[in-house]
């Protein structure tokens, strides 16, 4: 790293994953209830509406409840957040950014217009567009495997150099060739990779931090490995080897070979914790991994990741 990053957001990011009524309803208590869990567990942040949130699958008032609920509980305890804003809609992606920035969050994470695949130029025009609906406040661009143009970093470079307001990306990494580029095109960016990769994302001195899958499974424990990771990296990549081993064991078969969602995986991984009020449901049309699954796993997890549940 030769170039200093735009903004300083690092570290290891909580995800606020949605608990599910049987009627199908968001169950505003139990995230008050998540949201303070987080809070006293003691993450470097905590954020909203991301994939494992469900943002693609609320209405417009229930956006606005849990993004006023997440500000109002961190801003009173001083705990770092960033609302998503994300949405496949453009015109409903900038009133929502346009709602986040009034709560004042540390960064606000948006995706690229999402039906159609939208031309590089397109890309920086909308960024544009949500640099002045967030009114200072920073940008995070959410780029996921699964989006319609899944970008290299040099793509990335390309739309969101002309954007002062972007100063960090969500991505998946790759191989050494992958982090090469990344070195090269992305230096100035703060980069979220998958949590389970974060060890190895620190080692290449290329990863600001993640908003972590691990964090869905532990919080404390995520924090835990976050920070071993600047005292003994040796350690911290011996313990991600375990880890990937287990998430490619017990948890990615379940969307490899049964096609549940990454939102289900997140929400089984906080189920096999069993650290707060969330459990597995998702909201319908999606399926739901049974919590059968989550209790014949805990065991598991607990012998295989002690570390992470000390």
């Amino acid at each position: 790293m030769t170039t200093q990053r735009r903004h300083s957001i690092a570290g290891n990011w909580a995800s606020l994953l949605l608990p599910i009524m049987g009627n199908d309803a968001i169950d505003f208590a139990a995230l008050g209830e998540e949201i303070d869990i987080l809070i006293e567990a003691g993450v470097d942040g905590i954020y909203s509406n991301g994939t494992a949130g469900e943002f693609h699958n609320q209405t417009d008032a229930e956006f606005e409840r849990i993004q006023i609920t997440l500000a109002e509980r961190c801003t009173s305890a001083g705990m770092p957040f960033v609302i998503g804003a994300c949405q496949p809609d453009p015109h409903i992606a900038l009133s929502r950014v346009a709602r986040a920035s009034a709560l004042k969050p540390l960064a606000i994470q948006v995706i690229l217009p999402d039906w159609w695949p939208v031309t590089d130029v397109e890309a920086i025009d909308f960024l544009k567009r949500a640099a002045n609906e967030a009114e200072a406040i920073p940008l995070i661009l959410y780029n996921p495997p699964h989006a319609k143009r899944a970008l290299s970093p040099r793509d990335l470079a390309a739309i969101c150099r002309p954007s002062p307001a972007v100063v960090g990306i969500k991505l998946a990494d790759g191989d050494a060739a992958w982090y090469a580029a990344a070195r090269e095109y992305l230096d100035e960016f703060a980069l979220f990779i998958p949590g389970h990769h974060l060890a190895t994302g620190m080692k290449h001195s290329v990863a600001a931090g993640a908003f972590s899958n691990v964090a869905c499974l532990s919080p404390r424990g995520a924090q835990w490995w976050t920070d071993l990771m600047a005292e003994d990296i040796d350690a911290a990549l011996a313990i991600e080897k375990r880890i990937c081993a287990f998430m490619d064991s017990h948890i990615v078969p379940f969307r490899q070979t049964y096609g549940y969602s990454n939102a289900a995986l997140d929400k089984l991984l906080c189920a096999i914790g069993g650290w707060g009020p969330v459990g597995t449901e998702l909201r319908w049309p999606y399926r739901s991994i049974e919590k059968a699954e989550a209790d014949r796993l805990r065991a598991i997890a607990r012998a295989e990741l002690p570390d992470l549940f000390r």
